[in-house]
């Protein structure tokens, strides 16, 4: 196993040949290594990059990056999504937007826009059919997430969130490598591995020098229709003891709501404020620029 876990070429380098490595010095000095970012189209400018992650699949991550943007377009800011989930998209689909995205005079790409204004884009829009699988190899798919930051015309963006595949693989490696990500928001569920789950993709984040925003559970419960009761139908909730380990705040505990998965089937996610989230709007204004 390679001497640097946190060196972009780890696979492949030893103590020896690490050092006097940039990736190395800069990892040792605890500041991030800006060599592999990539320019961004230059008729984008974008303010904050937000990456939405998940430890592993299955916890609503979607969800909680379209509700997060909605809380900011409410707000008043200019928002956009950033669909790098490029094997299971479903942005698209909670919005209502529809490809094929549309190209600029000089061929680059343009984000199709929701009603609320959220500028959008994923492998959706492109694909001449939007339910043909996407068989692509890691390397592939990495392109093409980096291609959606420099060949696509965002415009002015106040807050691009990414919405990244669940994990610690090349998808989400390639997004902290190259995109000036500012920080991270962590999604769980709270089930009695979350503690172990949420730390993976924190301490990842770590090693890539990037601030971790805070935590969103989903699934946290449900509300009995008749009396209101919340039942913990995953078991009893985590996620502000680990919070507590890791210092880091709690944005919102999502139930199982029927009124959000009703408006993301009709394409109509933004019709809802999603009160769970109303704290993660101050926090999310106070994240600071880290490249």
């Amino acid at each position: 196993m390679a001497e640097n876990s946190s060196c972009a070429s780890a696979s492949s380098c030893s103590r020896g040949s690490c050092e006097g490595c940039p990736s190395h010095e800069a990892t040792k000095a605890g500041v991030r290594n800006t060599s592999f970012l990539e320019a961004p189209n230059p008729n984008s400018n974008i303010k904050h990059v937000i990456g939405v992650v998940s430890g592993k699949g299955g916890v609503g991550k979607s969800m909680v990056t379209s509700s997060l943007a909605g809380v900011m377009a409410r707000a008043g800011y200019k928002v956009g999504i950033l669909d790098a989930d490029i094997t299971g998209p479903s942005i698209p689909k909670m919005f209502g937007v529809h490809g094929p995205a549309a190209a600029s005079a000089e061929g680059m790409m343009l984000p199709e826009v929701a009603e609320d204004g959220t500028k959008i884009m994923s492998i959706n829009l492109i694909l001449d059919d939007e339910e043909s699988p996407v068989v692509w190899r890691g390397p592939v798919i990495a392109g093409v997430v980096k291609q959606f930051w420099t060949d696509v015309v965002w415009g002015d963006i106040d807050y691009l969130f990414v919405d990244m595949p669940p994990g610690t693989g090349d998808v989400p490696l390639t997004c902290f490598q190259s995109l000036p990500v500012d920080g991270i928001v962590i999604v769980t569920s709270p089930q009695e591995l979350v503690q172990m789950i949420v730390k993976k993709a924190y301490n990842m984040a770590d090693m890539m020098h990037i601030p971790v925003v805070g935590l969103v559970e989903n699934y946290s419960y449900i509300k009995c229709p008749d009396c209101g009761k919340k039942i913990e139908i995953f078991g009893e909730s985590h996620i502000d003891e680990v919070a507590a380990e890791l210092s880091l705040p709690v944005l919102g505990k999502m139930p199982m709501d029927k009124a959000l998965a009703s408006a993301a089937d009709a394409g109509r996610i933004f019709d809802l404020e999603n009160e769970y989230l109303a704290d993660a709007k101050s926090i999310l204004e106070n994240v600071e620029k880290t490249v």
